[in-house]
């Protein structure tokens, strides 16, 4: 197992150097396209339409249980890439945020330690892989599960191979992938308000914010603004202030396959 990780850095490095050379963000968008459009289908007649009845039939209180839920589970994972990437003092926060929401916030239903002043970080592997100096790679449309890279489809790998996601709490399988089907139901409705916010090609529009993001988060908020050109009626605010929950969530648990991000 340690070998099979250790070639995979060792490719992902090189992979992610060699596009960085040729500056060459999406040379397989061919591919890329083709498993948008499928996604984009999946979304259209599967997911969506249960998101939208969860949504109807679920009270926003409920809801934002659920979503806490979730999120507290994943912060189990942003503690050990906090530790990954050496970050000492917000893994420390991020396990008081943990312990405190487990216990004081019924297994985390209801996010007390965000009043009381733990906020909420996103830390994954894929960022982690970044802070260590592996190149991204180019970039990558994953069936059901939406944008990556090469770097943070390693990353998911390292997720689902850690045992620690909110897939592996059941007590058998189909328990798990109900947890599994529920996040990305969850996840999907809280994302049915940003639609209106993409413009232009769908698929150039969504690309562009995930690289950036992810730049954004893997260099703790500093981000070179290098691809604006993909689309020019685009608010980083209005979009932050939308849209972010949802991506945070999702960030979490790549594990949710339902999820596909393209509305």
């Amino acid at each position: 197992m340690k070998l099979l990780l250790a070639t995979l850095l060792l490719t992902l490095a090189s992979t992610g150097q060699a596009a960085s050379a040729d500056d060459n963000l999406d040379p397989w968008e061919g591919f890329n396209r083709r498993v948008f459009a499928f996604n984009e289908v999946m979304d259209k007649y599967v997911l969506k339409p249960t998101a939208q009845a969860y949504q109807y039939v679920t009270p926003q209180s409920v809801d934002d249980s659920v979503s806490n839920f979730f999120s507290n589970i994943g912060d189990v994972l942003v503690v050990v890439n906090d530790l990954g990437q050496l970050k000492l003092t917000q893994a420390a926060s991020d396990t008081g945020r943990f312990l405190v929401n487990s216990t004081v916030g019924f297994f985390g239903f209801f996010d007390v330690a965000t009043h009381i002043g733990l906020r909420k970080h996103n830390e994954d592997f894929g960022q982690t892989l970044g802070y260590w100096g592996v190149g991204t790679g180019p970039y990558l449309m994953l069936p059901l599960l939406g944008p990556s890279n090469l770097r943070d489809t390693g990353g998911l790998v390292m997720h689902w191979g850690s045992g620690l996601t909110s897939s592996r709490i059941g007590d058998s399988v189909t328990e798990d992938y109900s947890m599994i089907a529920l996040q990305a139901v969850d996840l999907r409705a809280d994302l049915i308000s940003s639609e209106g916010l993409i413009t232009g090609d769908r698929y150039i529009f969504l690309r562009s914010f995930y690289v950036q993001r992810r730049e954004y988060l893997v260099n703790d908020g500093v981000a070179a603004d290098s691809f604006e050109d993909d689309f020019d009626d685009f608010d980083d605010e209005e979009w932050d202030e939308d849209w972010d929950e949802g991506w945070d969530k999702e960030d979490q648990d790549p594990a949710s396959t339902g999820e596909t991000y393209s509305m």
